[in-house]
């Protein structure tokens, strides 16, 4: 039975940060452009080597804020990159503003060397003359310092999204038009990117040191440290003045810190790994930013948190497994997952108590996921519950399981290492590796998981709420322990429900706003007890909506598959069972459908119903070869039961 999980899969893919979001996610809204503050003309500026630079000069000139740690302003880079090259050829002038005092000096200057006229503007005086909304806005004048266009460079990245390429080159546009005498087509757009205001600086109660960097250190400096998953750090004062901004409008948002179940408290009593800040936190910050960010008495500042220090943050592994080579992540775009397959071969098994995952680039990996399948197994790609071993999303790096409890990594088989780069702007490489600690002797329960799953969905073009169930009978009492939904970037709600004998459901969580970029697990404070004769119940919705602006395509029908183009409906669940006397039992099966069997994918692929599927039928041409056993060129229901059974 381990192959029908791998075969419905592949079956029913042929049958069926801190950014700016609510600035109209990239779209180009129906606005008038503004024009710059007044004294506009006499903007003069200072570069990182304290030379002046005049901003605004005779002919075109582009004004284009920069930061070197935002993370759309970096991925953003090259592209304005090769339209200052192109651009200045034809007699157009560049000066970029960076509104950031906080930034590395070393990274400033180098931004400047790259880019040329370079303003780094400490005190704001220029971004806010400009009034400048975000890190990734340009402004073009043309002769007479009118202001012709002001937006985004162009479409290609929004919150928590990015397109393998832009649709609308705005900034490009904009410049093509003024070359010619004409208007651009569009005068104003939203840019994406980290917010900036610029507020007077009054006493106010709530200070930096007495409130602020207590709350920071709690909830934010465990990603937001130097060498952390993040783009730049939160841990100083100037840090976090130069993004109060952007602080305010993410935690007002709910966007940070990264967490997103309902705040109903279930019946299991909440969760104990929840990140969201209280009420009183979110005013706290909102009303330190609209305040003018005071510093307060440095003298009771709180203690400040320790740091990862490039070691094993979880302790010092019994054994480290890393991919063969090294991977070349590219500056630009978007990536297809990256599988790499680990020869590990144990002798005898293994029981894993603490996991760590550790890229060593890590400001580019999106999320890791490690399998393990038998050696020798011809599948590169494995389905995403069969041998889930460990997980890896920033902010959440490494588990350690009580005493008592570990996971089962069997003898004779190899890792896969599922891993999604997210490229930002430069060019990379990294070789990721996993860390495992090991316990002697068998514990006393054994942490499985299991997947909720269902490869048949079928979602159509421009649907804004398509609705995914998949349902389990259980068919042994268990506890569940954790919760982790996963969708592609379509994905938009999650729900897991467990139905009792008599019919009554309650809801184990709620997730009403997905976001693929955090792959976060959910730990319940109180294991949940599910008992034989019971059903789990996994409700995913999507968006395939132009208002989704993470939808790479709203015009195409979406099925099941790897990539994030493509879409999955998997709610994972970690659960435990006595070790002794369960072997082989518990939840897990490898099936992964619900109700959806082989035969009745069989039916939907066999177009013409004469009991065969041909190459036409079936465009997965690897996957055809190996159901076709007898190599005759069609695939037969006897073929695939025997591949699936």
């Amino acid at each position: 039975m381990k192959n029908k999980a791998l075969l419905v899969a592949s079956l029913g893919l042929v049958a069926s940060a801190m950014v700016v979001q609510a600035i109209d996610r990239g779209e180009s809204p129906k606005a008038k452009p503004k024009a710059a503050a007044a004294s506009i003309t006499k903007m003069v500026g200072t570069s990182p080597a304290g030379e002046k630079v005049t901003v605004l000069g005779p002919g075109i000139t582009v004004v284009a804020m920069h930061t070197t740690t935002c993370p759309i302003s970096k991925k953003l880079a090259p592209e304005l990159e090769r339209i200052s090259a192109k651009y200045k050829a034809k007699g157009v002038r560049f000066v970029f503003v960076n509104p950031y005092e906080s930034e590395p000096k070393e990274d400033v200057v180098a931004a400047s060397k790259k880019l040329g006229n370079y303003v780094w503007d400490k005190d704001d005086s220029i971004s806010r003359k400009l009034g400048a909304k975000t890190t990734t806005e340009v402004f073009v004048y043309g002769p007479g310092e009118q202001l012709i266009y002001r937006g985004a460079v162009n479409d290609q990245y929004a919150v928590g999204a990015s397109k393998p390429s832009a649709k609308n080159d705005y900034l490009r546009g904009a410049l093509d038009a003024a070359l010619a005498g004409k208007a651009p087509k569009v005068k104003t757009t939203a840019a994406p990117g980290c917010a900036l205001a610029f507020a007077p600086d009054p006493v106010a109660k709530i200070t930096y040191y007495g409130k602020v960097a207590g709350i920071l250190n709690k909830n934010c400096v465990s990603c937001h440290y130097p060498g952390g998953t993040t783009p730049f750090r939160l841990d100083r004062l100037e840090d976090a003045r130069d993004r109060a901004p952007m602080i305010k409008y993410a935690v007002e948002n709910r966007i940070m810190p990264p967490w997103f179940a309902a705040k109903e408290t279930p019946s299991h009593g909440g969760w104990r790994n929840d990140r969201s800040l209280s009420s009183d936190e979110i005013a706290a910050l909102v009303a330190w930013a609209d305040s003018g960010t005071p510093a307060g008495d440095a003298k009771i500042a709180p203690a400040k948190p320790a740091f990862p220090t490039g070691g094993w943050e979880a302790g010092k592994p019994d054994q480290i497994f890393r991919i063969p080579q090294p991977i070349t992540i590219k500056a630009e775009g978007t990536m297809a997952y990256q599988n790499v397959r680990v020869d590990v071969n144990l002798p005898e098994d293994k029981w894993v108590q603490g996991v760590e995952i550790r890229p060593t680039a890590r400001q580019v990996v999106h999320h890791v996921l490690i399998f393990a399948v038998p050696h020798g197994e011809r599948r590169k790609v494995v389905g995403e519950t069969d041998g889930f071993l460990a997980g890896y999303v920033p902010g959440n790096t490494w588990t350690t399981y009580d005493p008592g409890f570990a996971k089962r990594l069997p003898k004779g088989h190899d890792l896969i290492f599922q891993i999604h780069y997210t490229p930002n702007g430069t060019e990379t490489k990294d070789q990721c590796e996993l860390g495992l600690r090991y316990v002697k002797t068998a514990p006393k329960y054994e942490i499985r998981t299991f997947g909720l799953e269902n490869f048949n969905i079928q979602i159509p073009p421009n649907d804004p709420n398509y609705k995914s169930v998949a349902t389990f009978n259980v068919p042994v009492d268990a506890k569940i322990i954790s919760f982790m939904p996963h969708m592609h970037v379509r994905g938009k709600a999650a729900k897991y429900e467990l139905i009792d004998a008599e019919g009554k459901s309650q809801v184990l969580l709620d997730v009403p706003r997905y976001d693929f970029n955090w792959q976060l697990s959910y730990v319940p404070k109180k294991e949940i007890n599910v008992t034989k004769g019971s059903k789990l119940r996994y409700t995913a919705w999507y968006d395939n909506s132009k208002n989704n602006p993470a939808n790479p395509n709203p015009e195409a029908t979406v099925f099941f598959g790897p990539q994030t183009f493509d879409e999955m409906m998997l709610g994972y669940l970690d659960y435990y069972v006595p070790t002794e006397g369960i072997a082989g039992n518990g939840m897990n099966r490898p099936r992964g459908i619900g109700d959806v069997d082989i035969e009745t994918i069989f039916r939907q692929l066999d177009k013409n119903k004469d009991g065969k599927i041909t190459r036409d039928e079936f465009p997965m041409q690897k996957m055809f070869d190996r159901l076709d056993e007898n190599h005759d060129g069609v695939i037969t229901l006897d073929e695939a039961r025997k591949f699936g059974g």
